[in-house]
């Protein structure tokens, strides 16, 4: 009871809400634009997030708390110094990746002298230094373990320094002209092949994604502008509605527009996984106008414009305002200080604002569209010209083409049973009343749907036992770029090896105890190791000395003799010595460097990698820690980025659950839940199948797929738990021919915005067609065959309801019968009948 009485004062406060803006539709249609003109003027200026770091790792991992040691113990100073890799930071670099078409030895003489000639052009650039810090050799042939006998090919890398702002300026500058450098000097050597790659070259193509995808947004823009405009449109032209497709595109774009100039006054920037917020307010806003029009068209055309709205926001915001509510909490959730990925914080954010708007401005500005095109329908005034359309008698006397464009029916021309269903004759409605509905709920199709059903479920799972996160920055960045053809060629001759991995022992141990030494040989096995102190222990035994000396002989000849051997002096910079007060010297810290041999690096098996030294370094008597900077990408990646998608999952599950005490049958939000759980599950495993991982933005689409989904099944859902009498077949069908239409147009426009995202040059828009196509595609599967062959024999039941009522009737006919029937004849009638 309580139910029914929320629901019935929340439809009565839309009602007036709705009468307000008919008497006020200027101010309602004009404020909305004045608005998104005024904030939307800031967006020109809008700043670029340059640091790829700061979105896409972790806010607050162990790896950035390991990587701020390691920095305090060994700083590093390019300029001087020789890197093994990219060990604590990258910092400013240029790297390139040297190959031949016909895999020849990349150490023959002819390819060498090629190769010190690129060398020589690289160090003698302008505002560049001398830096030549080693190269890497890949696809290699040994003669033995010590000899190499062949190299398909080579990496060379450059460090640079960049202590200051006006030193990073040079850097960059240097980054550019190096990679122009590698470019002509591939244009003259055509038999080799050259992949050069900066430390800027990952932003770069990154935020390369919004440039190329421009034209196919704007292609995508036209195509749903037009189908809008289209599934709005009829024969009859007062009735038809095509202004109005465009205004609920119209209606997105002020919100979008809106939301854009709040960001940028609040400071924020933009980067390229903005792309998908547009197609989020898209899917909610096209909805809700469709339903809106739906609504309108269910209105008697005798009413006043005011009380027609006043009956389009009763039946239509309700629903609505509670989709919006499930926007606002699930991105909201992913919005707060819970979301350790910035990228996916920033976007839920901003997600959340533009629903907020889209959601004013459909009640606003929408709202008051429909009032003016309810008075252009009053005065049957053209739909699109706006012009009075003459009499059936006068437009017979004019050609055939004019008839066309201007045939209408006519109040009086109609019978009342007739009028309050002119909109019939749409295309969309005939088609679902007539057709579709009849169909999918006949006896023979239904098993046939549920088999379909089992089918779905079956791959859906198949795919969900194989999800993989993955943290490859790659799969973010536009197609055909630098970063992507070096991945590719690093992955293809540098991919039997880890990176190099920074092994640091943060405290004086006893490096002369044997079991010490015993211990350090036992956590370093199974690595490729370049260190320092199996150096020396080796140097000891080749001068045979005991590796157990005592304390100060053993720093002293370490200090004196093999630090002062030339090919042992760059060991230096990996110990730290420290003397005490009785002037004793003492290793205070030092590190060495590892490297995994492994069939094929990949990213989870190098976050395991990392998982497993860590865990050893907490039960190990020695203390260290382990660091290469692509750590602070991978660093408990899984756990971070499906973090969003948990919280907003049970997020939405409270709000069904709260939102069960204001619709008037709780049933309506079991059937919810089982919908969404059934869709989410289905994406996330035909996504799987599609190679599609999960990362930063599969997540983001994940959480919108619930709120699309209850977008468009909670008004379906809503219709046929309610309706009372007759079958649950008839109110199934019932169901269909009230939102059927709505959601019908909303799925086509939707789709149509999203194919020309296919065709986007990038991974990122790749991701994002992909999921927000399964997302639209499952949901209309549940919406147009699951949930009406289902229904049509799961509660709640409609007979019992009827059972029930056909006692009353009788009751009230025994009545009359008895106290207003004075004549024998009439209630024999009556009792016949």
């Amino acid at each position: 009871m309580l139910r029914q009485v929320l629901h019935r004062g929340l439809r009565t406060s839309f009602a007036r809400l709705g009468h307000f803006i008919a008497s006020h539709p200027v101010f309602f249609a004009s404020a909305p634009v004045l608005i998104s003109i005024l904030l939307g003027a800031s967006f020109s200026r809008y700043q670029i997030e340059e640091s790829v770091e700061h979105l896409l790792a972790p806010k607050h991992s162990l790896a950035k708390i390991e990587r701020n040691l390691v920095n305090s113990l060994f700083p590093v100073n390019r300029s001087k110094h020789r890197l093994y890799s990219d060990l604590q930071t990258p910092g400013r670099y240029g790297r390139v990746i040297i190959t031949s078409f016909m895999k020849a030895n990349m150490l023959d003489q002819h390819h060498t002298d090629l190769i010190l000639k690129l060398h020589s052009a690289v160090t003698r650039l302008k505002d560049g230094r001398e830096v030549y810090n080693g190269h890497q050799l890949g696809g290699v042939t040994v003669h033995s373990k010590d000899r190499v006998k062949s190299a398909e090919a080579i990496q060379l890398t450059y460090y640079l320094q960049a202590i200051n702002s006006l030193n990073d300026m040079v850097a960059e500058k240097w980054e550019s002209n190096f990679c122009d450098t590698i470019k002509l000097f591939q244009k003259s050597n055509q038999n080799v092949t050259m992949y050069p790659f900066t430390s800027s070259s990952l932003q770069e193509d990154f935020q390369r994604t919004s440039r190329v995808s421009e034209r196919y947004l704007t292609t995508s823009l036209v195509l749903v502008v037009t189908l809008a405009m289209l599934c709005c449109s009829m024969q009859d032209c007062v009735r038809s509605k095509p202004w109005l497709g465009l205004l609920g595109l119209l209606t997105v774009s002020l919100a979008t527009l809106t939301a854009a100039g709040i960001i940028n006054l609040t400071g924020g920037k933009y980067n390229s996984t903005f792309l998908g917020i547009p197609f989020i307010v898209l899917g909610h806003g096209l909805y809700g106008t469709f339903e809106m029009l739906s609504s309108w068209r269910k209105t008697r055309e005798d009413q006043h414009v005011k009380e027609r709205t006043a009956a389009v926001f009763a039946d239509s915001m309700l629903s609505f305002s509670l989709t919006t509510a499930m926007y606002l909490v699930t991105f909201g959730i992913g919005a707060s200080p819970f979301t350790n990925i910035e990228a996916a914080r920033i976007f839920c954010c901003n997600s959340c604002i533009a629903i907020f708007f889209n959601y004013l401005y459909v009640l606003s500005f929408y709202g008051s569209s429909l009032v003016f095109t309810g008075y252009i329908e009053n005065n049957y005034q053209h739909s699109i010209f706006c012009r009075k359309v003459p009499k059936p008698e006068v437009l017979q006397e004019k050609p055939a083409w004019y008839r066309f464009l201007l045939t209408a029916k006519f109040s009086e021309d109609t019978t009342d049973s007739e009028e309050t269903h002119s909109y019939e004759s749409h295309l969309l409605v005939c088609f679902l009343k007539r057709y579709y509905s009849d169909w999918i709920t006949n006896t023979y199709v239904k098993p046939f749907v549920v088999l379909f059903y089992l089918i779905y479920i079956s791959f859906a799972l198949m795919g969900y036992l194989q999800v993989n996160e993955e943290s490859d920055l790659s799969n973010i960045v536009a197609t055909a770029t630098r970063t992507m053809e070096y991945t590719a060629a690093q992955q293809k001759y540098f991919s039997n090896y880890s990176p190099v991995i920074g092994f640091y022992i943060y405290e004086s141990i006893e490096y002369w105890n044997m079991t010490v030494q015993d211990d350090m040989l036992e956590y370093t096995k199974g690595f490729v190791r370049i260190s320092w102190f199996e150096s020396y222990l080796n140097y000891l035994r080749k001068l045979n000395i005991s590796t157990g000396l005592p304390k100060k002989n053993f720093t002293d000849m370490l200090r004196n003799s093999f630090l002062k051997a030339s090919q042992f002096a760059h060991f230096s910079e990996d110990i730290i010595f420290s003397k005490k007060y009785n002037n004793e010297i003492d290793v205070v810290a030092s590190r060495m460097f590892l490297v995994a041999k492994t069939m094929e690096t990949k990213r989870e098996e190098l976050y395991h990698l990392l998982e497993t030294l860590r865990k050893l370094s907490l039960k190990s008597k020695v203390k260290f820690i382990v660091f290469n900077p692509s750590f602070v990408y991978m660093d408990r990646y899984a756990s971070y980025v499906g973090a969003p998608l948990q919280n907003s999952c049970i997020s939405a599950l409270f709000l069904l659950v709260f939102s069960a005490f204001l619709v008037a049958d709780s049933l309506i939000n079991v059937w919810l839940t089982l919908t969404v759980a059934s869709v989410e599950f289905g994406v996330i495993g035909f996504m799987t199948l599609w190679k599609v991982e999960l990362d930063c933005i599969s997540v983001l689409c994940l959480i919108y797929g619930i709120n699309y989904t209850v977008d468009n099944c909670a008004p379906l859902l809503s219709t046929f738990v309610l309706g009372k009498d007759f079958t649950r077949t008839k109110w199934v069908k019932n169901a269909l021919e009230v939102h059927g239409v709505a959601i019908l147009q909303s799925y086509l426009c939707y789709i149509v915005g999203l194919i020309p995202l296919a065709a986007v040059p990038s991974n990122l828009t790749r991701t994002l067609f992909r999921c927000l196509f399964l997302i639209a595609l499952v949901t209309f599967f549940h919406c147009f065959a699951i949930l009406p062959v289902i229904l049509t024999f799961l509660p709640p039941s409609k007979k019992k309801r009827k059972e029930k009522k056909a006692p009353e009737n009788r009751e009230e006919i025994e009545c009359v019968e008895m106290v207003d029937m004075d004549s024998t004849r009439v209630v024999d009638q009556i009792t016949t009948v």
